[in-house]
């Protein structure tokens, strides 16, 4: 059986790079096909060794600065690949658009593009009034794009029941529900983290991209306002310096790991996550999680069993879920059994299962 693997882009390396990193774990031989592959990015090497195809627009110089300005290429850049050789496309899709593209097509889909359905974005791209002009006429010819090429899809697979409510509603569509591989480097899928003796030192973690729409600055607010000890992990990539709390910067899996072992508790607040694979990192480690009663928070959070979905988006709502967290004793072995659900084990046996039946 010859497998094709589309992808929006490989740029950054995050959540649906490690769907695609499974999927081709599980295809060691599909070619991966994507718009365009940033050399030296922490996603291409990622997949260094696989064979990357890209397409025209990687030609287009600072192509990198310029995909988001010139997104009404995109239909031109899926046309331009040819997948009819292939007995079995697997398309990894998000906000590029990446589906419908060939026979008995799989598309896996992290979520309808978010930039053209109203929900919010990561940036405030259309911050300028002419930015809002451009989206307006461009977003209107490919959300009919987006509906044409969702109709030629021979099933859709979701990340989460929420993404399952989207798809419906955007394409009218049903799918099935196959959670995103969760794993750690220092466990298998079988033998989760255990967390260190905690030491006198007591803190709440967030670990995340610094952009907007993660309610990294109601946390920060919070912690100024409230006086809990808060450390954020994660790159810079559109807030600007946060003070007051501690932020490490990137950091390694490896000490990813080490620091949700040993937090209080892990905070996940984001308004409508898609899905959200951190809460469930933070779980595999034996940690409760601190997360908005909203998205794909509440189909990983089991409220006061693995941790607490609060509904009041403000300060006040988080520090009193912090508060209800503290009157709970916590079963840590429950907590980190509760996430092996969403290991890559699971995701793999469960989308053999389904390629199989699709090709019968």
């Amino acid at each position: 059986m010859r497998v094709a693997l589309v992808h929006d882009y490989l740029n950054e390396y995050g959540g649906a790079e490690r769907v695609l990193e499974a999927l081709a774990e599980m295809w060691p031989e599909a070619p991966v096909y994507t718009a365009f592959a940033v050399p030296g990015s922490s996603a291409v090497r990622a997949f260094a060794g696989k064979k990357i195809i890209s397409s025209w627009f990687q030609n287009i110089p600072f192509y990198n600065k310029l995909y988001s300005p010139l997104r009404f290429l995109i239909p031109w850049i899926w046309k331009s690949f040819d997948l009819s050789e292939f007995d079995l496309v697997i398309t990894s899709s998000s906000w590029y658009i990446t589906k419908g593209l060939g026979k008995n097509e799989i598309c896996y889909c992290h979520t309808p593009p978010r930039w053209l359905y109203g929900y919010e974005t990561s940036i405030d791209w259309q911050k300028y009034w002419p930015v809002r002009v451009y989206a307006a006429i461009v977003g209107h010819f490919l959300r009919m794009y987006d509906f044409r090429q969702a109709q030629k899809v021979g099933l859709f697979v979701a990340n989460s029941k929420n993404v399952a409510e989207r798809i419906w509603k955007f394409y009218r569509r049903r799918s099935v529900v196959i959670y995103p591989p969760v794993t750690h480097p220092s466990s298998s899928d079988t033998t989760p983290v255990s967390p260190p003796t905690l030491g006198g030192e007591s803190y709440y973690l967030i670990v995340s991209r610094l952009v907007g729409g993660k309610g990294i600055e109601m946390a920060v607010e919070a912690a100024k306002k409230y006086g809990f000890k808060l450390k954020i992990a994660g790159e810079f990539a559109g807030l600007k310096k946060l003070g007051g709390v501690e932020t490490i910067g990137w950091v390694s899996e490896e000490e990813k790991v080490k620091l949700m072992a040993g937090a209080k508790g892990f905070l996940a607040l984001a308004k409508d996550e898609d899905f959200g694979i951190t809460p469930i990192e933070a779980q595999m480690c034996g940690t409760p999680v601190i997360a908005f009663n909203g998205g794909g928070y509440k189909e990983t959070v089991i409220h006061q069993k693995t941790g607490i979905l609060f509904d009041e988006y403000t300060p006040e709502g988080l520090i009193g879920a912090i508060r209800e967290m503290g009157e709970i004793r916590w079963d840590r072995k429950a907590i980190r059994k509760h996430a092996q659900k969403f290991s890559k084990k699971v995701f793999i046996k469960k989308m053999k299962a389904l390629c199989r039946s699709c090709l019968k």
